[in-house]
């Protein structure tokens, strides 16, 4: 006789009668739509604002149906639009955060992946406290290392660069990567390396061979994670950058102060959602794998 399938899904508001589970479901369907109307509402104003013209937005205000849509401050802000004596737009400064936020995520990743693997699978004396010294820096305020970085900036030559970015991004994720991969590697049982060493397999050829082929999920959530923070980080772009080597999220400060007097409130609201785009594009492409891999050791 062919077996029956009897798994259920469990409901948590399956208990009790109906009409309490139609109530319960319908109080809780309402909450979320309330909490995402809430969280989406500034996005939508700001979309709905890039597209308005200038003279309807002061005319009526920010909240308003539009009188009439166009794209062209979506151009003017990428392109033309004059900030700091410049007229590129955004697009320099776009590409400045890029050529940051990549390279960065890319290295403090694969370090952070080298020291996870090295802490938790090849243990040495002292590994504890030397994870303890890395994972310090998660607790250490960013301003604490303004002058540091400074002096190391201005020694090297890297001052007002954005491979100074870049080296300070790196530097500074590594307690972040290297919390979140040794963890995750805690849980790869100790007796693949074991047998792997007594087949003959060195550090790097278990690195390539074991323990790669395993960290798809802790690489998507340290990737996520670094990439989104460096992206939108502020302070190190604004303290040691200036004028065109600034990274995006610096530059929006100079849409304020264009010089003609004027605020365009249209081309600022485009700018800022350009800014945004590339963390909400990668979260949501690889949303459901950050979460999936959070839960499977990152952050125990």
């Amino acid at each position: 006789m062919a077996e029956v399938d009897t798994h259920i899904e469990f409901d948590p508001l399956s208990t009790g009668s109906l009409r309490r589970r139609i109530t319960s479901k319908a109080i809780i369907y309402g909450l979320l739509v309330l909490f995402s109307i809430y969280y989406l509402a500034p996005l939508a104003i700001l979309l709905m604002n890039s597209m308005r013209p200038l003279e309807d937005i002061v005319r009526t205000g920010f909240i308003d149906i539009p009188s009439s849509l166009s794209s062209q401050y979506w151009v003017e802000a990428w392109g033309t639009f004059c900030i700091g004596g410049t007229c590129e737009g955004v697009s320099r400064f776009f590409m400045n955060s890029l050529l940051m936020a990549v390279p960065a995520t890319i290295i403090s990743t694969v370090l952070g992946l080298i020291n996870g693997y090295a802490l938790s699978k090849w243990r040495f004396k002292g590994a504890d406290i030397l994870f303890g010294l890395i994972t310090l820096g998660v607790f250490l305020p960013a301003q604490m290392t303004l002058l540091p970085w400074a002096f190391v900036l201005g020694s090297i030559g890297l001052s007002n660069t954005i491979s100074g970015l870049v080296l300070i991004h790196t530097i500074q994720g590594l307690s972040f990567t290297t919390l979140f991969c040794r963890n995750y590697f805690l849980a790869v049982p100790d007796d693949l390396i074991k047998a792997a060493r007594i087949d003959g397999a060195g550090f790097w050829r278990i690195f390539r061979r074991i323990i790669l082929p395993l960290s798809p999920p802790i690489i998507i959530v340290t990737v996520i994670w670094q990439f989104t923070g460096i992206w939108n980080e502020f302070l190190f772009g604004t303290v040691f950058t200036s004028g065109a080597n600034q990274p995006i999220t610096s530059a929006l400060v100079a849409f304020s102060g264009s010089g003609t007097g004027v605020r365009a409130y249209n081309v600022e609201a485009a700018a800022v959602i350009m800014s945004a785009l590339p963390p909400l594009v990668i979260y949501v492409v690889g949303g459901k794998y950050f979460v999936r891999g959070l839960t499977q050791g990152a952050v125990k």
